[in-house]
């Protein structure tokens, strides 16, 4: 036996792993770990209002650093309000590691008791039942293994009375690290890549996909080459937005919030390239943006056939983005001019000028265009700020913006669950720990979490809130409109949002105007404080997206 009680040992073992912030919601189950947690050199302690958001948190510090997000919460009811948090990173693939208490192993009876693995099992995370002190470090390393190298939630439980119990001598801890494989990226078939450069020199109308395996990879450049040696369109998953927006044919975003012009090229493609792209039901919209008879070639070093319901591609090439390209580039240099005509400077103005969406709209006085409040957003805020996305039907509408630094933007929509964005939202600004960060939300989803604008304070946390304001369930209300029915029920009223924040010791402004923004802006990066804008937009204006799933019908595509 060692001093050490298992919580410090615990504590020494995470810190071991490289973890720089906790996000935490303290219990009798975990509040011994905290406690030593904080003091450990190096490490930033968070502490929510909702256990949920404390793994919500953990799942933003991730995405913003690249490593593994550390959350804790007590045993029992602490476990049941993560559940929503945990399938959300399971879905979304985050690395995330939850330290929660479990029932002391010699309590007659403990009011909080529940059988934790089922509940968590069933939201994709991975359970630890932390029971055997010799076992300790053993327990830890599996964890932080399993989230970095699985790419999924995990949750080691120690029960509350054997975390006080004296450590064994069982050694130094030896990190995950240590473990995981490094291997060198990954090469082409010689054979295949021959085929796609002749598929890429004799296609009408290729367009290549990028995605962050682009950017992983260190291949943006030679993946633009690539598209002007054989004529191509350029455009990017949501999670790689920003990507080539200097090039003039660059068409944004794929899949579901695409801008109208780029739906119109991919209705003429012959040929699209996935790269460092999961190709996931978001970024083909449902199988709806790309035309049927048009060949798919997914490269990615893990190729899925079938993703999320759909075949993803008709040709797989299992390979290294950067290698990929630079090896395609060698064949288009050397081989036939492309057969590609499809781009012109006419169809470069269409793409640099045309709104992403013109549909027209009456606007009630008092209220604002969505579109017209991002179109002035795309130049207030600067392009190398973090963004972070909520979900909704508000999360459509800042897609389209342009300028924004690739690798910046935050998104974890895969369970289709509103009200994580705010805790998504501290993480990256705790990450960042510049103020330099703005999250795009709902009213509705905003709500369901306002609590956690007290924890802005109360840390010092300085983060831009631009709410989106229809008083309403946005998505709610266009689909019971659309269905004929009394939408009520989804209307709620413009709660002020600017009220609330200033109540909870931040700044606060509601927007009802537009021309404001830049010096809003300006306000905020003088100040020392985080700021919600309440900005009163129209529940008029549907996305485009939501018009065609609501034509398509609900569930069906």
């Amino acid at each position: 036996m060692t001093d050490r009680t298992i919580y410090q040992a615990l504590a020494e073992a995470f810190r071991a792993e490289g973890v720089t912030a906790q996000f935490v919601l303290m219990g009798d189950g975990n509040m011994h770990w905290v406690t030593v947690m904080k003091d450990l050199p190096g490490v930033t302690t968070v502490h929510a209002r909702h256990e949920h958001c404390a793994v919500g948190m953990a799942m933003g510090y991730a995405s913003a650093t690249g490593g593994v997000g550390v959350a804790s919460v007590t045993c029992g009811p602490g476990i049941t309000q993560i559940t929503t948090a945990l399938a959300s990173a399971a879905r979304s693939r985050v690395p995330v590691v939850v330290l929660a208490g479990d029932v002391p192993l010699k309590a007659r009876f403990y009011g909080q008791a529940i059988d934790q693995q089922p509940l968590v099992t069933t939201c994709g995370a991975h359970y630890i039942a932390g029971l055997h002190p010799v076992r300790m470090h053993q327990y830890v390393r599996e964890a932080f293994w399993t989230a970095r190298h699985e790419r999924r939630p995990v949750v080691l439980a120690i029960p509350y009375d054997l975390q006080k119990q004296p450590m064994p001598d069982i050694g130094p801890y030896v990190p995950s690290d240590d473990l995981i494989p490094v291997t060198p990226p990954l090469p082409p078939d010689p054979a295949q890549l021959d085929a796609l450069a002749r598929r890429l020199a004799s296609a009408r109308c290729p367009v290549l996909i990028a995605g962050r395996g682009v950017l992983a990879a260190g291949a943006t450049d030679e993946l633009a080459e690539v598209a002007d040696l054989s004529g191509a369109f350029l455009s990017t998953t949501l999670l790689a937005r920003g990507l080539y927006d200097a090039h003039p044919f660059s068409m944004g975003v794929a899949g579901g919030f695409a801008r109208r012009v780029a739906r119109e090229v991919f209705a003429e493609a012959d040929l699209v390239v996935a790269i460092g792209a999961s190709l996931t039901y978001h970024t083909v919209d449902g199988g709806r943006l790309i035309p049927p008879d048009a060949h798919v070639v997914q490269i990615d070093p893990e190729p899925l056939g079938l993703r999320e319901g759909l075949r993803a591609a008709d040709t797989y090439l299992r390979a290294d983005a950067r290698l990929a390209a630079l090896g395609l580039l060698d064949r288009l240099r050397a081989g036939p001019a492309p057969a590609a005509r499809m781009r012109t400077d006419a169809l470069a103005a269409r793409i640099r000028d045309e709104p992403a969406d013109p549909t027209d709209y009456d606007i009630d006085p008092g209220t604002l265009d969505p579109r017209a409040v991002f179109a002035e957003l795309e130049t207030a805020i600067p392009g190398d700020w973090d963004v972070v996305s909520g979900s909704g039907h508000q999360s459509y509408f800042h897609t389209v913006m342009r300028g924004q630094a690739p690798g910046r933007y935050h998104v974890m929509r895969d369970f289709g669950a509103i009200g994580n964005a705010i805790s998504y939202a501290i993480g990256v600004a705790v990450a960042r720990g510049d103020g330099r960060v703005v999250l795009y939300e709902g009213d509705g989803s905003l709500l369901m979490h306002v609590q956690e604008l007290e924890c802005l304070q109360r840390q010092g946390i300085r983060l831009l809130v631009v709410c989106s304001n229809d008083g309403a369930y946005g998505a709610e209300i266009h689909k019971l409109r659309e269905d004929g029915m009394d939408d009520s029920g989804a209307i709620f009223g413009r709660t002020d949002l600017g009220a609330i924040a200033r109540g909870f010791g931040l700044t606060g402004e509601t927007v009802t105007e537009l021309g404001h923004f830049a010096d809003l802006r300006a306000a905020y990066e003088a100040g020392t404080k985080a700021a919600v804008w309440n900005v009163h937009v129209s529940d008029k204006v549907v996305n485009p997206r939501m018009r065609l799933n609501i034509k398509a019908g609900h569930g069906t595509r």
